[in-house]
């Protein structure tokens, strides 16, 4: 019997490559998809199309964070464009959602612990990234210690398999997995077409560009 197992799917490269890598492991997996009134809300159909090619049963949380705080909840504010990838690199940009991965995993576990599933997994990445403070590490071993002392079963394990990986290393393993690349949604903007300027699109370009 096939262990089961949660996964976070955004629609983008990143949780996309992690959903593949866990049906490539045996799991048998269940995705979890947010709309949480962010600006680039096409990844969510993206999100789907994906779940529904690879066949996994998969459900979208509605959630509304009012208070907003971030570029990606509030039109009102720019997202950062065309900046080098050595300012992507460096402290914590606009586009940071307060306490989002924080949320999403609590939801996630909570999923996880209802329908019997032993494993969390989450596309997180603390290479190439935006200096995002809950996509480090420390956060996720954190973050285990939380669900050991706060659930029921004490076992759900969180996996973050690309966690040390370079986009590079990333769209590699994506293209081994047969991820269909073309149909994951990176930018944050949610236009008709990616803007190719903002920091998820420049990363997931460098991905592209370096993996060959």
């Amino acid at each position: 019997m096939k262990k089961k197992a949660v996964v976070l799917l955004s629609g983008g490269l990143d949780s996309s490559t992690t959903l593949f890598w866990a049906k490539k492991q045996g799991y048998d997996c269940f995705a979890l998809v947010f709309d949480y009134g962010q600006r680039h809300k096409k990844e969510v159909r993206h999100a789907v199309k994906i779940a529904k090619l690879i066949k996994v049963p998969y459900r979208i949380l509605k959630i509304a964070l009012h208070w907003e705080g971030s570029s990606l909840l509030n039109k009102k504010m720019k997202v950062p464009v065309s900046r080098s990838l050595k300012e992507i690199s460096t402290g914590i940009p606009s586009t940071y959602v307060p306490g989002r991965n924080i949320i999403f995993l609590s939801f996630a576990i909570s999923y996880a612990e209802a329908i019997g599933a032993g494993v969390v997994l989450i596309g997180a990445n603390a290479v190439d990234f935006s200096g995002y403070p809950d996509c480090r590490p420390a956060f996720y071993r954190a973050f285990q210690k939380v669900v050991e002392e706060g659930t029921k079963k004490k076992r759900i394990k969180i996996l973050t398999p690309l966690i040390h990986k370079t986009k590079a290393q990333i769209v590699r393993l994506a293209k081994q997995l047969n991820v269909p690349i073309d149909l994951t949604w990176s930018c944050y903007q949610g236009g008709k077409y990616p803007c190719g300027v903002c920091d998820s699109c420049k990363l997931r370009a460098k991905g592209i560009r370096e993996s060959s």
